[in-house]
């Protein structure tokens, strides 16, 4: 039991939690906190929070559990702000994309680590944000991966972990590097392409034509060009190494591709198309049996 939980970004992966906690009876009060007033009104009319403060020392005074829920460009900002107010028997987590931005923030406000913080990435969401898009259920079934480092506390981790469980997820643990090559690839890596590609075709002169045409592929592999901006300009920069590796790999296989095709090399094509959707098809049974 929570008896009180403070998040810092009360949108779509705060604001869910935030409801599914309450909707199951597992926290007492919850005290939300944003820069924007309006942003917090709007959440505690909405009943995914009871109270608010734009002062995050006074929002995090009395806590049991505090989630930041802000961007990555914001971690180490909110972090200062709060540290006074912490009670020292306060468990501090994260939803954030990439992991070792995260500690480094911790490491330049705290000096170090705090053995109370147990880094966290919910693999959940949608392309919307905000406080309405906040939604019931998000983490139903889904994974969520912690990053404890080596002083973080076990009871800390524990804590942690029974949240997410008692949202419906399936919590997993992972070293923070590896966490932030494994998502450049499987989650940043697709929101550049998507993006990329949506930018490219926008400044094509057939740019009308290009949208009114599209097929539903093109609304699928771009949905996610919708997500928030600011939101994965500090993914980006944050895991700018290991998303550009990763960019690094996919631009040399898809130039191999280029030359199949510039070749007329129907047989590596098809190998190509056969081995993706192999992998493709694995990878949609697995998820629908998880």
């Amino acid at each position: 039991m929570i008896e009180r939980l403070c998040v810092f970004g009360v949108g779509l992966i705060g604001g869910s939690l935030a409801k599914d906690l309450r909707s199951r009876g597992l926290v007492t009060h919850i005290i939300g906190c944003s820069r924007q007033r309006a942003h917090l009104e709007r959440a505690r009319e909405l009943g995914i929070i009871d109270s608010y403060e734009q002062d995050p020392a006074r929002a995090v005074k009395g806590a049991d559990m505090v989630v930041l829920a802000v961007p990555l460009g914001a971690m180490a900002e909110v972090m200062r702000a709060m540290r006074s107010g912490l009670d020292e028997h306060a468990v501090m987590t994260d939803v954030g994309s990439a992991k070792r931005s995260v500690l480094a923030a911790l490491e330049s406000v705290f000096g170090e680590v705090p053995g109370s913080f147990v880094p966290a990435h919910p693999i959940a969401g949608t392309e919307h944000s905000g406080v309405e898009a906040a939604v019931d259920g998000l983490f139903q079934g889904k994974r969520v991966i912690l990053t404890p480092v080596a002083r973080t506390r076990t009871e800390a981790t524990g804590r942690v972990r029974a949240m997410w469980q008692a949202v419906g997820a399936e919590v997993l643990e992972m070293d923070p590097s590896h966490h932030d090559e494994v998502l450049a690839a499987t989650s940043h890596l697709p929101h550049m392409l998507a993006y990329t590609l949506v930018d490219m075709l926008g400044t094509m002169e057939e740019r009308v034509e290009m949208f009114r045409y599209a097929a539903g592929g093109f609304r699928d592999f771009t949905r996610i060009a919708s997500s928030d901006p600011q939101m994965w300009h500090d993914i980006c920069v944050a895991n700018r190494d290991a998303l550009v590796n990763a960019l690094d790999h996919f631009q040399a296989d898809l130039g191999a591709a280029v030359e199949a095709i510039r070749a007329g090399d129907g047989k590596t094509i098809k190998e190509l198309f056969t081995r993706a959707k192999r992998l493709r098809d694995r990878y949609a049974r697995e998820s629908d049996v998880g």
